[in-house]
């Protein structure tokens, strides 16, 4: 048998998914790290630990491939969390942790570009908004703040990057990945003149940028060994994670959206050119030179689900745990008891501050609307809907940029949840589609080796392998409700834009 595996490198774990040559899961190892948040608005990953997941889960899948039958591991590929910065010396020792997309220590910096206008020249140039979550801000917060660390920076990579270096010494970046750090053309395909300029940091700090499909074939043989593979198995580079997903979904025809809930979240079509959006408030990134996904991430997905469950519902998940259940089901259950609407309650779910479409990593939650009727229960579903509601906004500015959506392929944690499907079926008023492999990033980072590779000729080959869907359909009972609350949940995430910034810096003032 021959087999390829997939990883896709998260926010607070690496996964690798083996798939056999019919690209059916075989076997998967799902290897978790700390997200360090020692100080307000940081978000960091510790490289060693980031190292040992991503060897010890391709060992895991490796075992279970049983090479010693005669079986072969063809090729691994990769999706990865995207907006991560690590400073490394001349020597490539590291300066820094993983500075990750969710760190936002960079707002006063990001301020400073938007209102200047270079901010607003930069996006025009590189389709990344202008944001603490990427390296542009990032780069500049370190130049203020650590100057002796920037000073002393010979090389800058993200956490993929990272990774090839240790196991091949390699110094490259894919264009896709490159596409979200703020720094990069999209239009001439190399590091923008501008934004270099403006963060101070040379071309030949940044590695090279090259397509996804460019490959590595030469690993250290210590690291080989660890794993249990030949030192020559390709190694792919791959894609970030949010195009990944659209390609794992099969959504990548004209007016085919992808939603992604996981810890974040995110909307995205693709389109065969950059699209820029006048108002700055979607991205593009590449899924390779001839493919572009346009969209919108959030911060506050399935985080802040966790959070309602981790402070809100204590009881209940211990519960959950002597009845053997997850945690998680049971509370969808209680949020069911709740009409749509929860009763006239509102929640805002910026506890992460936000990324599309209000770009403020000010930004803080919210419920608004309580009255003495309302309970636990409501506060949940409402939460729930927030999210929801939020994606919805981002929706809105995506159609104004790229056309209506004429359909939903849906991906992540959420996607589980038969309650979450149809909320967002109602809200959104669309069908909504939930493919059977939840792998998707996996198995998309696999569909990309085998073009490398040549084992196929085109992506659109994924839609063989994307496998039977559920179908959600909207429910017109619904409707009238979240037709009610959709305006006010916008208006106010509008009107609370002013005091953002107040309670953000009086929570870092006076935050323990």
């Amino acid at each position: 048998m021959e087999y390829m595996v997939g990883v896709d490198i998260g926010t607070t774990s690496t996964k690798a998914v083996l798939f056999d040559d019919k690209n059916v899961v075989v076997a998967s190892a799902n290897k978790s790290y700390a997200l360090y948040r020692d100080l307000p608005d940081m978000a960091e990953e510790e490289l060693n630990e980031l190292f040992e997941a991503l060897i010890s889960a391709l060992a895991e899948v490796v075992r279970d491939a049983d090479l010693s039958k005669g079986n072969k591991i063809a090729a691994v590929s990769f999706s990865s969390a995207m907006h991560s910065l690590i400073a490394f010396d001349e020597e490539w020792k590291p300066l820094t942790r993983a500075i990750t997309w969710a760190d936002t220590r960079a707002v006063e910096y990001t301020e400073e570009l938007k209102a200047n206008g270079l901010g607003e020249q930069i996006y025009k140039n590189t389709g990344t908004p202008i944001h603490p979550m990427a390296p542009l801000s990032k780069l500049l917060w370190l130049k203020s703040e650590h100057a002796d660390i920037y000073h002393k920076a010979a090389h800058y990579l993200g956490i993929k990057e990272y990774l090839f270096h240790r196991l091949f010494g390699s110094n490259k970046m894919d264009i896709s990945i490159a596409s979200g750090t703020g720094l990069f053309n999209i239009f001439n395909l190399d590091w923008d003149e501008q934004a270099l300029e403006v963060t101070g940091v040379k071309k030949e700090q940044l590695p090279l940028p090259v397509e996804p499909y460019e490959y590595e074939d030469n690993m250290l043989e210590k690291y080989a060994a660890l794993i249990g593979i030949p030192a020559t198995t390709p190694f792919v580079y791959g894609a970030g994670d949010g195009p990944l997903s659209n390609l794992g979904v099969n959504a990548v025809k004209p007016g085919v959206a992808a939603i992604t809930i996981g810890t974040s979240g995110a909307i995205r079509v693709v389109s065969d050119q950059p699209v820029i959006d006048p108002k700055g408030r979607t991205f593009t990134y590449a899924l390779d030179k001839d493919n572009w996904v346009v969209g919108g991430p959030v911060n506050n997905g399935g985080d802040v689900f966790r959070w309602a469950r981790d402070n809100m519902f204590d009881a209940e998940k211990s519960t959950a745990a002597l009845l053997g259940k997850d945690s998680y089901d049971l509370l969808t259950e209680i949020a069911e008891r709740i009409p749509a609407g929860s009763e006239g309650l509102i929640f805002h779910p910026y506890l992460g501050g936000e990324r599309a479409p209000i770009w403020d990593a000010n930004a803080r939650g919210s419920f608004f609307g309580l009255n003495h009727g309302h309970t636990r229960a409501h506060m949940l579903r409402a939460v729930l809907e927030g999210i929801t509601f939020n994606v919805f906004m981002v929706s809105l500015a995506l159609e104004e940029v790229v056309g209506g959506l004429k359909s939903i392929q849906a991906t992540g944690g959420f996607a589980r949840s038969p309650l979450w499907r149809q909320m967002f079926a109602d809200i959104f008023e669309q069908p909504v589609t939930v493919p059977e492999a939840f792998e998707s990033g996996a198995l998309a980072a696999v569909i990309v080796a085998q073009k490398a590779l040549g084992k196929i000729d085109s992506l659109y080959e994924i839609e063989k392998y994307v496998g039977a869907s559920n179908t959600y359909m909207p429910d017109p009972k619904n409707f009238e409700a979240y037709r009610e609350l959709a305006p006010i949940f916008i208006r106010l995430s509008r009107q609370l834009q002013t005091e953002y910034q107040n309670i953000a810096n009086y929570q870092r003032k006076h935050s323990k």
